[in-house]
């Protein structure tokens, strides 16, 4: 990433602090953060995940978050996505949001609140300093071809990189799965069936620098996410923080790792014995910063049973949160499920 781009192909709105989509009501958040140093961040190797279950058992219970090594993916391919992400997103604004008109990848700016068909949920009074490319990847096969005769190659080029990286994360997502739900799965019917690969979702986002916005603007405020599964690869910028034990934790990037977190799916699938973790994004003050999140959820109406929860598919809680989004002003997410008593 370079340290610095066109300020013309931000967006215009990236300047107003503390969205409030995800504002949580429990907790306070203010308090200062800890840096995490590499040996303190659970650290799971990916060639021997399955003889490193209790490790990968306790990383989920007590943190909700590993960084996950050895991955198998060759560095050209991250190094050549991230490039060409970087370029895809220089573009002028105008020009992102006609980019891949005609196919399921769309353009999002200041917030992760999307609906089903990858667009902003609704225009944000306040901002998150951030914009996005969604790109649901059962549906890009099927346009592949759709630019290759167009002036500028560069989509294609782009589409084509972002296909092959999905495959990856979409074998790195099933394994992992496995492995965490495999307790579970002794307890829980049908646990296993829950993981639906078709849903996964890749996100490629920008952040600018703080220096070219208000310096009290977040790139992304605290929040969940709502999949079983989420996969980070972010680049050397840092602004990664996670909070656990009343403290927020700063995660400093490592070359060729990636961050996996849970999902609230996978709190609710487990009765609550993982935690589908609180974070958020801390903008540089000097350079821009490029990160690319998997996300895979359950099928939309495979009903969810818990005990911790009332029985709920996947599409009743996007439609809560989306709802809740609207109405309140902020996502709720589980404790709209929670069995009373």
């Amino acid at each position: 990433m370079s340290d610095s781009c066109s300020f013309e192909s931000y967006p215009p709105r990236f300047q107003l602090p503390n969205s409030p989509l995800y504002h949580d009501h429990e907790e306070d958040l203010s308090i200062d953060e800890v840096v995490i140093d590499s040996e303190t961040l659970p650290v799971i190797d990916f060639g021997c995940i399955n003889e490193e279950k209790e490790k990968l058992h306790e990383a989920c219970a007590e943190w909700g978050v590993f960084r996950l090594v050895n991955h198998g993916i060759p560095t050209s391919l991250l190094n050549q996505l991230h490039e060409t992400s970087k370029q895809v997103f220089d573009h002028s604004l105008e020009s992102k949001q006609k980019l891949f008109s005609g196919s399921p990848i769309t353009y999002f700016r200041g917030t992760p609140a999307l609906n089903s068909k990858g667009m902003a949920l609704q225009e944000p009074q306040n901002v998150d300093c951030m914009e996005g490319f969604n790109v649901p990847l059962s549906q890009l096969p099927c346009h592949t071809h759709a630019d290759e005769d167009g002036d500028d190659p560069l989509p294609t080029s782009f589409r084509y990189l972002i296909q092959e990286y999905g495959d990856h994360q979409s074998r790195l997502a099933e394994t992992i799965y496995k492995a965490i739900t495999e307790r579970q799965c002794e307890a829980l019917e049908d646990c296993s069936s829950y993981l639906a690969l078709p849903t996964g979702v890749l996100r490629v986002y920008r952040y600018p620098a703080v220096s070219q916005i208000n310096e009290s603007s977040w790139g992304m405020d605290a929040h969940t996410d709502s999949s079983l599964i989420s996969i980070l690869n972010e680049d050397l910028v840092g602004g990664l923080q996670f909070y656990r034990l009343g403290h927020w934790f700063h995660v400093r990037p490592i070359p060729n790792t990636f961050i996996v977190n849970l999902g609230d799916m996978m709190q609710a699938i487990s009765d609550d014995e993982y935690k589908s973790v609180k974070h958020r994004v801390r903008l540089n003050k000097l350079k821009e910063r490029l990160s690319i999140g998997y996300f895979v959820f359950p099928d939309d109406n495979t009903l969810i049973h818990s005990q911790a929860y009332k029985p709920f598919s996947y599409s009743d809680f996007r439609t809560q949160v989306q709802q809740d989004i609207t109405t309140v002003g902020y996502k709720v997410g589980l404790p709209r499920f929670r069995r009373s008593g």
